[in-house]
Order: C-alpha cells, then sequence, then structure tokens
C-alpha cells in the first residue's frame, strides 16, 4: 500500500503525545497512537506502543493473534514501566493500526482513535470509540449530534497500559484495489465531520489530503495534537 503521514504539535499543546507506527514492506503496519498521561508520559506510552508493536509484527506473516497478542505486549510494558517509575503514573495511550497482508487488512484497535475506509464513494468508520460517550451513544441515550458536543467526549474507557490486561478490538477486512484508510487521532475527527474527510478522500491525492486535513485541524482550533496515517490499496 501507498502511504502518508502527518503529526502535529497543534495549537495549544506543549508537546506531542502522538506517535505514528510506519513500517512498510511486504506485511505493511500502519497507524496512530495518542498518549495520555502527566508531563512526559504520554509520549512515552504512545512511543512505547509504537516500537513494541513494530517489534513485534516485523517480517512475520499476519494474524490476528499475533496482532492482538503485539498490542498486548505493549500493554504489559507500558504498565509495568508505569508501576516502576512514578513518573509515568497513570499513563496509556490508545493504539490503532492496520497490518496487510496479500489479499486482507487486520484491523488492531484500543481506545478514541479512529479507523475509516473509503471504499468507491463510501465512507464507514471501523473502529469503535471506547469511550464513555460513545458508550451512551451505542445505548441510545445520547444523538451522535449531543456527543459531538458533550463536555466528556475524550474520556477513554479503554487504553493501552492503564491495567494489567487489555480487551483488544481485531477486524479481519478484505482488501480491494483503490481502498483508501485514515487512520487519525482525536485531535484530527474533532475538526472534520465525515463528509468532509470522504469529499477529501474522494477528489485529492493521499499528499494533498494529509496536508489538507491538517490545515484544517489547525484552523479550526488544533487545541490537541494531530496525527493522521493515509493508505491506499494500489495492487
Amino acid at each position: 500500500m501507498k502511504a502518508v503521514s502527518r503529526t502535529h504539535i497543534g495549537n495549544v499543546r506543549s508537546s506531542n503525545q502522538d506517535a505514528l507506527v510506519l513500517q512498510s514492506g511486504t506485511y505493511g503496519v500502519f497507524g496512530v497512537a495518542d498518549g495520555m498521561g502527566g508531563h512526559k508520559a504520554g509520549d512515552v506510552a504512545s512511543q512505547m506502543a509504537a516500537q513494541v508493536i513494530k517489534e513485534t509484527l516485523a517480517d512475520a506473516k499476519p494474524s490476528a493473534d499475533l496482532l492482538r497478542s503485539g498490542i498486548e505486549e505493549a500493554n504489559r510494558r507500558i504498565y509495568m514501566e508505569q508501576l516502576e517509575n512514578p513518573d509515568y503514573n497513570g499513563m496509556g495511550t490508545t493504539v490503532t493500526v492496520i497490518w496487510e497482508d496479500e489479499s486482507r487488512l487486520l484491523l488492531g484497535h484500543v481506545g478514541d482513535s479512529r479507523c475509516y475506509r473509503l471504499r468507491g464513494e463510501t465512507l464507514d468508520q471501523l473502529s469503535m470509540d471506547h469511550s464513555m460517550v460513545a458508550e451512551l451513544v451505542r445505548e441510545g441515550l445520547l444523538t451522535p449530534e449531543e456527543a459531538a458536543h458533550h463536555p466528556y467526549r475524550n474520556i477513554i474507557t479503554r487504553a493501552v497500559g492503564t491495567g494489567d490486561t487489555i480487551e483488544v478490538d481485531v477486524m479481519d477486512l478484505s482488501k480491494l484495489k483503490g481502498d483508501k484508510y485514515l487512520l487519525c487521532s482525536d485531535g484530527l475527527y474533532e475538526y472534520l465531520p465525515e463528509s468532509e474527510i470522504q469529499e477529501l478522500l474522494s477528489t485529492l491525492s493521499l499528499e494533498e489530503a494529509a496536508d489538507t486535513m491538517l490545515a484544517l485541524a489547525l484552523e479550526r482550533g488544533g487545541k490537541d495534537n494531530i496525527s493522521l496515517v493515509l493508505t491506499e490499496v494500489d495492487a
């Protein structure tokens, strides 16, 4: 797959706690990790997760079990690190990655970063947000419109590294030439409605879409770190 990426500190934060997962090759791995925690702790958690996942999956043939194991290993190492270092207490990170095989993709996901797929003219959010507000929407207690402006919309219910075990969502996806995938932190999708994402992915090249999405998120506030990976199935 072709892939482009962007990451930016944003307009408000003093550090970038996002990390990118970029590993091309026969079995490419692409994704984002959005760290959380005290001073520097979020940076540590997201970078650790990205590195452990790349190490675990490197040169291996994609399998759902190994993808899940890679994210579980990242969870174990981050959790142990915070137990051993009081400065890292409470740190954790989201993880949203796709792993490419010859005929399919595997999606591994924890947290509220997102994976979107554009197939033809249809944009779908493939990942499920692990957040308090998203759960209220799924239970019918909030509308999506109410959720978009809810004061607790950034409180996540599942993160890598915050406990000794973690539940990982894994999806097996078909792979079609021309499919485009957007993996992004909430610092991007907070500012771009799905209709706009669909239009940009449908009309622009990967490079142009990445630049435009980042510019729009910054222009509209950029209150969080902004990270995205765009990929396209080209064979």
